[in-house]
């Protein structure tokens, strides 16, 4: 088996998600962990005695000295790509596979030499490359894995008979046929207006290029002056596709029988690129015992001590610096024991509540004294449901983790991920051989000590804008949410309960008179059941093509709709609608505690963007505009003792933040005038007075101001809007002529943001963008448009967890009964307790405005009501 190196690795690189594999020093290893996990694949399904994999040393070789152009379209290696070849090299070696590569020629031409030199020594020879210049080499002896267009997790297998039904012509023959079509990824320009149709004719015609231009005169048509014209196209990619198969490679088949696995050196190797899984699974596949041990730690824990009483005291009393701490709570969710960890010393601490020896800890806990956790609000909830409250947290490491790598999958941010990724140190884990599995309780000053190490580690991993979000936003947030999320909201269940019972009635009743449309049932949640009414049944018009035939999503439907109106659809989506609605709702029943209120729980590092989510029940999901929604929101009202429910959130903070971002003098002025802000970006681009902008031309600035913070082309706005993409890109011209700082800021955030590698907002919160140097043009593209936005709705996100911030303080410092309850999106829910409406909506307000000192003032709305409907403003 010989493998194209650089071709799989490539692959590799653009099939794994970079922010899912970074090491500790920051260099990235997607490329090397997909190429080895394919490696593992081929090695269990085919089983080769002798195997080699082949590198290109540089773009350059014989093939660019004749021409210059050769692979010149080829994108810039991406940055992050750098540096994974050789310690890609290094596993190999470390698990007994040859490397090779030669000095003026490619890797394919290696592939080459050891397929013709192995059919020699009577081996089966398989070739393993994502170039389609490989084909030339299949033969009866010689199979071809190609990767499909799903990655390298699949591999086509290239036999003669394969080759034959795919192109029509003998594999030797694919050279010839690339001659004539060209090859983009090479940079070979075939012959204008030839394709593979043409070319798969002309070959199984006359055999050969050569062969073709000697008979050029017989062919007819526009093509056949093209093919005389450009002939030396032609012969030129000819000589350049041609494999060379007798390159001088110093090392014969024979010699590239698979070695045995070094393991110390394969463990090193893992240990630098912290591959955890992927060791044991190439020590179990290649035979070295029945399972890899453990990495062993790059850090020794210090032994644990178990304290009480007053040598529990005295400890506290000469732990100097940051203090780490963790917490095991019982099947009840009661406290059962703490760790607590220096640097140099670890502790355990068996709890019992209630028993009054453990003042001195319970007061060191609530004091200042500098603590850091995993996972800091679930503490202050576990502790207050114990009566001990926590102060002095000065580090978080799930939401450190996420401020260093925000865009990664939220497993990545969990301690044991974290602990093994930075330290090399699993967290101690129960013994297997147990009935009822656990870890021993001393072990808690372990996972203490570890958890102090990492904060350590993660230092590095945060830059000064970064660590002032952690200092100054996510950590005076974390009680904040933990006191919203032990209040929860009240909820009046009957009314649920009556919106639920309508809602399931409409959607039966949009069901049956969906089906009377067609004359007969049909499971309306079957996609394939759907595409056969609507598309074979109705022979409306196709959808965009999926894998498993026609769209049937919302979006795909409701166009569909839009272009060709039919009772069944309508009725379809009105179907779907309800359901939806019926969904929301039967979550929101389940969610409604004892105390007849929902408890939702929210997460810091839900999103890449800062913005918190919602979940246990999802409150961020709920409709805002339909009459539905409007009654699922008026079951949310004030508890017993409060006298209503006030709502306060920003008015367009987006485009005030925008206009500060930007700098636009136009803008900035919209917002001072005092004038509805689109009416007056109306007038300017209609050269109208504010009064005079109509309604429809009010729709259309509003679409084009938010739409281009969200990369809106001209082709989205005129599909938004149901107008010509003339008359779009005429509005965006004409936008842009009068607020040119606006165009110059969405500018220069993208060239910026391919510079850094990331955004950054107001606040210093970075979001890493790594497709925006990807040569994929669909990654590039909706990594360009999110990086427009970025900095917007980061900053946004920033403003209302500061304001969150001030005003939970006020509320406390005010001694006022009134409470926050709420957060979603932009809006802040309170619950107001009897006579303190105008203090609270006074505090509010002024919070809310001074979160941030931008050059336009921050609106703020405010509504009161007995429920969340109508307090709506």
């Amino acid at each position: 088996m010989v493998i194209d190196g650089h071709s799989l690795a490539f692959r590799a690189f653009f099939a794994l998600p970079l922010d899912n594999f970074v090491n500790s020093e920051g260099q990235h290893t997607n490329a090397i962990h997909g190429f080895l996990s394919m490696l593992l694949k081929l090695l269990q399904d085919h089983r080769p005695t002798h195997l080699a994999v082949a590198f290109d040393i540089s773009r350059f070789s014989f093939r660019t000295r004749e021409y210059e152009a050769y692979k010149g379209t080829r994108d810039e290696t991406p940055k992050e790509f750098k540096g994974q070849v050789p310690l890609l090299e290094e596993a190999l070696h470390a698990m007994g596979v040859r490397t090779l590569s030669k000095e003026d020629y490619e890797a394919d031409d290696i592939l080459a030499t050891l397929s013709v030199e192995g059919r020699k020594a009577g081996m089966d020879v398989f070739v393993v490359s994502g170039d389609r210049d490989t084909i030339q080499l299949v033969n009866d002896d010689v199979t071809l894995l190609y990767p499909a267009v799903r990655g390298v997790s699949e591999l086509k297998h290239y036999t003669p008979e394969a080759v034959r039904e795919r192109y029509g012509i003998e594999p030797e023959q694919y050279p010839e046929i690339a001659a004539l079509v060209g090859e983009t990824s090479d940079n070979l320009i075939g012959i204008d207006k030839v394709g593979e149709k043409t070319a798969v004719k002309w070959i199984q015609q006359y055999g050969t290029v050569a062969n073709l231009l000697e008979h050029a005169d017989e062919i007819k048509g526009v093509v056949g002056n093209n093919l005389r014209e450009q002939r030396e196209r032609a012969e030129r990619n000819r000589r350049l596709n041609r494999l060379l198969t007798d390159v001088d490679l110093g090392v014969a088949p024979a010699e590239l029988a698979r070695g045995p696995v070094d393991e110390a050196k394969l463990r090193e190797v893992f240990q630098r690129l912290q591959f955890r899984t992927l060791l044991d699974r190439v020590l179990k596949q290649e035979g070295s015992g029945e399972g890899a041990a453990p990495l062993e730690p790059e850090v020794q824990a210090p032994a644990v001590q178990k304290l009480v009483d007053e040598e529990l005291d005295l400890w506290l009393s000469r732990a100097k610096g940051t203090v780490a701490v963790s917490i095991a709570q019982d099947e009840e969710g009661s406290i059962a024991g703490f760790g607590l960890a220096t640097e140099a010393a670890s502790a355990y601490v068996p709890f019992k509540h209630g028993t009054g020896d453990y003042v001195g800890l319970v007061d060191w806990l609530a004091s200042d004294a500098p603590k850091v956790l995993h996972d800091v609000k679930a503490a202050i909830k576990a502790l207050r449901r114990a009566g001990i409250e926590l102060g002095g947290a000065v580090d978080d490491t799930r939401v450190s983790a996420w401020l260093a790598t925000p865009t990664a999958p939220p497993k990545t941010f969990e301690l044991d991920w974290q602990t093994e990724a930075l330290l090399g140190a699993p967290l101690p884990a129960p013994d297997p051989n147990q009935l009822v599995p656990e870890v021993e309780p001393e072990q808690l000053g372990t996972v203490a000590w570890l958890t102090g190490e990492l904060a350590r580690a993660q230092q590095s991993r945060l830059d000064p804008g970064t660590r002032g979000v952690l200092d100054d936003i996510e950590l005076p947030l974390m009680p904040v949410l933990a006191r919203m999320e032990g209040q929860g909201v009240a909820i009046d269940s009957a009314t649920l309960g009556r919106i639920h019972d309508a809602l399931r009635e409409r959607a039966a009743g949009h069901a049956e008179a969906a089906y009377a449309e067609i004359g007969h049932e049909v499971n309306l949640g079957s996609p394939k059941q759907l595409q056969a009414v609507l598309f074979e049944e109705l022979d409306m018009p196709k959808t965009r093509a999926t894998k498993t035939g026609y769209s049937t999503d919302a979006q795909s439907l409701a166009d569909l709709q839009e272009t060709n109106p039919h009772p069944f659809l309508g009725l379809l989506l009105q179907h779907r609608e309800a359901t939806k609605l019926v969904q929301i709702i039967e979550t929101l029943q389940r969610a409604v505690a004892d105390d007849h209120r929902i408890h939702t729980r929210y997460d810091q590092t839900g999103s890449a963007s800062g913005r918190l989510s919602s979940n246990d029940p999802n409150l961020q999901n709920i409709p805002v505009r339909t009459e539905v929604s409007r009654e699922i929101r008026s079951a949310f009202v004030h508890g017993e003792g409060f006298e209503t429910l006030l709502t306060a959130d920003y008015s367009q903070i987006e485009m005030r933040i925008m206009a500060h971002l930007s700098g636009d003098e136009g803008l900035i002025e919209a917002f001072h005038s005092g004038e509805d802000l689109h009416r007056f970006v109306g007038s300017r681009i209609f050269g109208v007075d504010p009064s005079e902008v109509t309604a429809l031309q009010r729709v259309k600035v509003k679409a084009m101001s938010y739409g281009l913070a969200y990369g809106l082309s001209a082709f989205g706005l005129s599909k938004q809007l149901r107008i010509s993409q003339a008359e779009a890109k005429q509005l965006m011209l004409d936008y842009f002529t009068r607020f040119g700082g606006i165009r110059d800021y969405l500018r220069g955030v993208v060239m910026q943001a391919k510079d850094d590698g990331y955004t950054t907002t107001i606040f210093g919160r970075r979001r890493p963008f790594p497709d925006l140097s990807s040569s994929n043009r669909v990654l590039r593209e909706n990594a360009e448009r999110q990086a427009l936005n970025s900095p917007i709705q980061g900053s946004a996100a920033d403003i209302i967890k500061r304001a969150m911030i001030t005003i939970d303080r006020r509320i406390r410092d005010e001694d006022l009964g009134s409470r926050m309850l709420l957060q979603v999106h932009d809006e802040l829910v309170f619950e107001v307790a009897p006579g303190e409406r105008e203090a609270l909506e006074a505090l509010v307000r002024d919070e809310m405005a001074g979160a941030a000192d931008l050059s336009v003032p921050l609106e703020v709305q405010v509504g009161v009501g007995p429920n969340w409907d109508a307090a709506a403003h």
